[in-house]
């Protein structure tokens, strides 16, 4: 499957994920998967929990718990990684996660700075956000950012409602 990942007017770059859920032995519920995914270079870390991605993708600067208002300076990394957003497939933070990283803050200039289109191992299964690195997240039920939007989610959200519940392909941040 193949993601992309675009400076809105700017070269689309294609990056391959790998699936987050793995197979479960018959009758057992599918294991977590915590990953990270660097949206330049389309590399993907994962890990058994969430915090362990929290630090990996901002090389031990921030936790799981760390203040909302650090967010958005701390998530900015000197190698050019920025956490930008996470994605759960589980209400209240809970599931499987998906963590992305790109190589800036978002601007607040009115627009989408940044696009993702989810791989198949992740459409349709958003449940919970979190925004970072001074991101705002619109969600999409189509890819390149089409049909209706729900939107922007500026701060962590446990539930994102029916209307695009299990329902996101592609992913805006502003």
């Amino acid at each position: 499957m193949t993601n992309k990942w675009a400076r809105i007017g700017a070269t689309t770059a294609a990056v391959t994920t790998a699936a987050l859920v793995g197979a479960a032995p018959a009758g057992a519920a599918p294991a977590e998967r915590h990953c990270v995914l660097d949206s330049e270079t389309g590399s993907q870390s994962c890990f058994a929990d969430y915090q362990q991605v929290i630090s990996y993708a901002s090389h031990g600067t921030l936790s799981a718990a760390s203040d909302r208002t650090l967010r958005a300076e701390a998530a900015a990394q000197p190698d050019g990684d920025v956490v930008q957003g996470t994605f759960f497939d589980g209400p209240d933070y809970t599931g499987s996660s998906l963590t992305i990283t790109g190589p800036e803050l978002c601007k607040k200039d009115g627009w989408v700075n940044w696009q993702f289109d989810l791989g198949d191992d992740w459409k349709n299964k958003i449940t919970s956000v979190q925004p970072w690195g001074n991101c705002w997240i619109w969600l999409y039920p189509e890819p390149n950012l089409s049909g209706d939007r729900d939107g922007p989610f500026k701060e962590n959200n446990g539930n994102i409602g029916s209307y695009m519940d299990n329902r996101t392909q592609s992913i805006g941040f502003s």
